[in-house]
């Protein structure tokens, strides 16, 4: 598998995090645009640097012109995260976790949730925001967990169905379309949870420093 890490304009990451993300092969950084300003703010020299340069200081931007390679893409019909992510299926990446793509802007967020529903069936998408960690599920997935561990799952289409096995809560063919119903804050009762997911795909959201300190993180 080839990783790769995508640095948002959003609120600031969280070294430690990228620290143990780069120890876990995701080694190469991209910056999004404005994205830049973090990797420089954590002394981190992205190996790439993508966007319409709309928002990153022009001046930082030259400064890393011979360490950085450094590509405008002017296309508006794309978002500088897309872009990023385009580029890294040109490179044969196969796994992204996307940082610093939430924050004050709601808007983005929304729209960032959205970019990594759009990508799944291109390259394995994740995205974490401050102790949360989100992935993309379809079909059939069997989760690592520690028990007493939550677990919150939401789906988009009523045609979409879930069934677990390991959880507080069990779904039986369950629809959980966005809005009408949520399994918010389910709980694992045991060391794995079982999702079989037809007619679409879901988010789970978990606590990235749970997983993190029971090694759960892959």
């Amino acid at each position: 598998m080839k990783k790769c890490l995508i640095i948002g304009n959003g609120k600031a990451p969280d070294k430690k995090t990228i620290l143990f993300l780069m120890k876990k092969g995701y080694n190469a950084i991209m910056c999004a645009d404005g994205g830049l300003r973090h990797a420089h703010k954590l002394k981190l020299i992205p190996d790439a640097i993508i966007g319409d340069f709309d928002s990153v200081d022009k001046n930082l931007l030259e400064s890393y012109r011979r360490k950085s390679k450094i590509i405008q893409v002017k296309r508006q019909n794309d978002t500088d995260i897309e872009k990023c992510l385009k580029y890294a299926l040109t490179r044969k990446f196969t796994n992204a976790i996307l940082l610093s793509v939430t924050g004050d802007r709601l808007d983005h967020s929304f729209c960032n949730l959205g970019i990594a529903l759009k990508f799944h069936s291109k390259i394995e998408v994740k995205i974490i925001s401050e102790t949360s960690l989100l992935s993309v599920y379809e079909r059939q997935i069997n989760l690592s967990t520690k028990k007493g561990e939550y677990l919150s799952l939401y789906a988009f289409d009523k045609r979409t169905k879930v069934s677990s096995k390991g959880l507080r809560y069990p779904l039986k063919r369950t629809q959980l379309p966005f809005g009408v119903r949520e399994s918010t804050s389910n709980v694992a009762v045991s060391d794995e949870v079982n999702l079989k997911i037809t007619n679409g795909k879901i988010f789970v959201i978990r606590d990235f420093e749970t997983m993190k300190e029971n090694d759960l993180f892959r």
